[in-house]
């Protein structure tokens, strides 16, 4: 077997490992209902993603007739608490993404997550659905395109030439920003075209990324 490259590589939850969004667009549609709107369609909702939960009920808000901040703090907990409680009734993981877990296992690499899902939610997910033990570290609430928890994902993981793998300009922005390799996965929650967020690299499976990193 050829020397891996990387001996980190990291990766972002939403949009890259898991495909959250029915989940997601649950929660926020619990939360319009609360103030009589309609709800969102799935597809609306994984526009909103990448940028944490805040970020995403403001998004949805203003797509349905606006809003302030007052109502944004009194809807946002309550996306929140119904998220938490049925965190995991239609994630599940990306084709092909376990199957390239074990294969960057199996080369000893140290796998970890940064994202900006809070903390509190992120490790419950994982834990529900029995990833936890697959990463040597996971930041949560991370505040890409923020540099640092891409940077504290590398000490955390005891350094070494790292890359990171995401589906946002806020992946790719905090990569490059710590001076690493990003690589852009086209099936993610895009909110542009994928070819426009400067990734070094782009998937369109995760059968891809081996092959693409041992090139990179």
């Amino acid at each position: 077997m050829h020397v891996f490259p990387f001996t980190i590589v990291g990766f972002d939850l939403d949009g890259t490992l898991l495909d959250t969004s029915a989940d997601l667009a649950a929660a926020v549609n619990h939360a319009l209902a609360a103030d009589g709107r309609a709800p969102l369609s799935v597809a609306a909702v994984r526009s909103m993603i990448g940028g944490g939960g805040r970020r995403m009920m403001a998004l949805a808000l203003a797509a349905t007739g606006g809003s302030d901040e007052a109502l944004l703090d009194r809807l946002n907990p309550m996306m929140i608490d119904y998220y938490a409680a049925h965190i995991a009734v239609h994630t599940t993981p990306f084709p092909g993404a376990l199957a390239m877990l074990d294969e960057l296992a199996a080369r000893e690499v140290r796998i970890a997550m940064v994202t900006n899902k809070a903390e509190a939610l992120t490790l419950p997910l994982l834990d529900t659905l029995g990833l936890t033990s697959r990463f040597a570290t996971v930041i949560g609430g991370a505040g890409k395109p923020s540099p640092l928890p891409i940077e504290a994902m590398i000490a955390q993981c005891g350094g070494g030439p790292a890359a990171f793998v995401g589906d946002s300009h806020f992946d790719v922005d905090a990569a490059q920003a710590a001076g690493i390799p990003a690589v852009a996965c086209a099936f993610g929650f895009l909110t542009k075209p994928v070819d426009e967020l400067g990734a070094d690299a782009v998937i369109e499976h995760f059968d891809q990324l081996i092959p693409m990193l041992e090139k990179l």
